[in-house]
């Protein structure tokens, strides 16, 4: 039987988690590896936060993978990024639909190579359905697209006459971001110590 105190605790538990993941190449740098090898622990790292997050019974955990500005960074680091990605759905998304958790992904994809296009959506697919716990992974994402892509989808409707301009308020555009149907962020984490959000859910 849980005593109060347990309880309040329970009730102060974050519904949903945002952690931006920060300071790979610097923890890379630290050991005198290469940048690669800190995008490799970084991995490890999302493998611990699900863990924690399933064990406290955390619905959501979003992960900020790769913003529209990481495009800006050298060619062969994008490309080590984005082959650790693949990577890490061949080797997780089973393994995650098997625990029960539904993937999603938020973000462009029409920059992305077709072969990851088709795997993130045969990802969400195959755990379309799941209920234990929801983690999304931010790729190619900024919250300026986010708000923008909302926009031209409500002014799309306001055109085709299915919605007048004035009905247009803070409710009915919260349902049209990306994360508009999952519980609002209420802890945000930034690793490797910074204090900036970096683009990143600003709505």
């Amino acid at each position: 039987m849980q005593n109060n105190d347990d309880t309040d605790q329970l009730h102060s538990l974050p519904r949903h988690i945002a952690i931006i993941m920060d300071g790979n190449n610097r923890w890379a740098r630290q050991r005198g590896l290469p940048g690669a090898a800190g995008h490799k622990a970084g991995v490890e790292a999302i493998r611990v936060a699900l863990r924690a997050a399933r064990t406290h019974g955390i619905e959501v955990l979003t992960l900020f993978a790769f913003s529209s500005e990481n495009w800006q960074r050298p060619r062969a680091e994008v490309a080590a990024l984005m082959q650790l990605f693949s990577t890490y759905l061949n080797s997780e998304v089973k393994k995650l639909h098997a625990d029960g958790v539904c993937l999603r992904f938020i973000g462009r994809r029409d920059r992305l190579k077709a072969a990851l296009q088709a795997k993130m959506a045969e990802a969400e697919r195959l755990t379309a359905n799941n209920t234990q716990s929801t983690l999304v992974i931010a790729v190619d994402y900024g919250g300026q697209w986010d708000i923008a892509n909302a926009a031209r989808e409500l002014a799309a409707r306001v055109a085709r006459g299915e919605l007048r301009p004035e009905q247009i308020d803070e409710n009915t555009f919260d349902g049209y971001v990306a994360l508009g149907d999952l519980p609002r962020p209420d802890l945000l984490i930034r690793t490797a110590g910074e204090q900036r959000i970096s683009n990143f859910l600003l709505w």
